[in-house]
């Protein structure tokens, strides 16, 4: 993923991760869960009720089954999206402690007076970052923290959300929490600060396996 594009995906929390879905089992070594970073389990549960409340404002925005069948099929990445987010959350929380930045509930509260302003409306606001970005509205503040902390840091650092130092500060936070995802999900890249699908050799393997006992 370039940097670009990242930068683009924190700021705007449209944490998107191509590619199919898995049949893992699960992460044998962290049962129950979908990642671990550092000392703080996501647990599956956690994960599809955070799904579930995209999927439930989702369903109250739109009119009709049909739409609704639309929204879900532009969506399909919607819960390893989520996890993504889950974890570049806490990834970014450990870097801005670290280099002791923190956001107030007040400068929350302004950059969200300010996109209402801008948007129409709270509603406005809402509906926005919930078609563009799939954050539901009881999230939305969560996501300011994160564009805010964001920001802050990469001033901390002397530098913006673009350049390779603020990705670094992340890489290494990311690095010290060892994070773990369960292989249905992928796995986390630590240098690209971002969640990747699991390869399985396995396919190729069978396939191969499977045309040279096609009769000649």
């Amino acid at each position: 993923m370039h940097r670009r594009r990242r930068t683009a995906l924190l700021l705007s929390a449209a944490i998107v991760a191509a590619g199919p879905f898995l049949t893992a089992c699960g992460n044998e070594a962290h049962p129950g869960a979908a990642a671990v970073v550092g000392d703080e389990r996501i647990t599956v549960s956690q994960l599809e009720s955070r799904v579930q409340e995209v999927r439930s404002a989702q369903r109250a925005a739109v009119s009709d089954d049909a739409q609704y069948a639309r929204t879900i099929a532009t969506t399909g990445n919607l819960t390893r999206d989520t996890l993504h987010g889950m974890v570049l959350d806490q990834v970014l929380q450990r870097a801005a402690r670290d280099a002791g930045v923190s956001v107030t509930r007040n400068e929350i509260q302004q950059m969200r007076a300010g996109l209402e302003q801008q948007a129409g409306g709270a509603a406005g606001l809402e509906a926005a970052w919930l078609q563009q970005y799939d954050i539901p509205p009881q999230r939305l503040d969560d996501n300011l923290r994160l564009q805010l902390e964001a920001q802050k840091l990469a001033a901390h650092l002397g530098t913006d959300t673009n350049q390779p130092a603020f990705w670094k500060a992340l890489s290494e936070a990311s690095k010290d929490l060892h994070v773990d995802l369960n292989p249905r999900y992928g796995s986390w890249d630590v240098q690209k600060v971002s969640r990747v699908d699991a390869k399985t050799p396995w396919v190729r393997e069978v396939s191969a396996a499977g045309s040279q006992q096609q009769p000649t």
